[in-house]
């Protein structure tokens, strides 16, 4: 299960280790190789994710600053919602 994480301009190394750490505890039990991608922008404050997997999956979203999207949390809540159902 490799997860490939990049992060671009999103603040501290102690905050960018916990969205890694949710990201990574968020994909843990799914087979297949993921990618995702935060990037930061310095013109407003949200941010661009998208979601790369097995079987063409693929997915992006806004994260708003303004609505909490951005904390470690948020992130992969929202993460478990945009992902396929595990097959039981």
């Amino acid at each position: 299960m490799p997860v490939h994480i990049e992060l671009q301009n999103t603040g501290e190394a102690s905050s960018c280790a916990e969205i890694r750490a949710a990201i990574e505890h968020a994909l843990a039990d799914r087979p297949g190789e993921w990618r995702v991608s935060i990037i930061g922008s310095r013109a407003n404050e949200d941010w661009e994710m998208k979601v790369t997997g097995p079987q063409e999956f693929e997915r992006s979203y806004t994260l708003s600053g303004s609505a909490g999207e951005r904390e470690p949390q948020a992130i992969r809540n929202l993460l478990l919602k945009l992902l396929p159902v595990s097959p039981a």
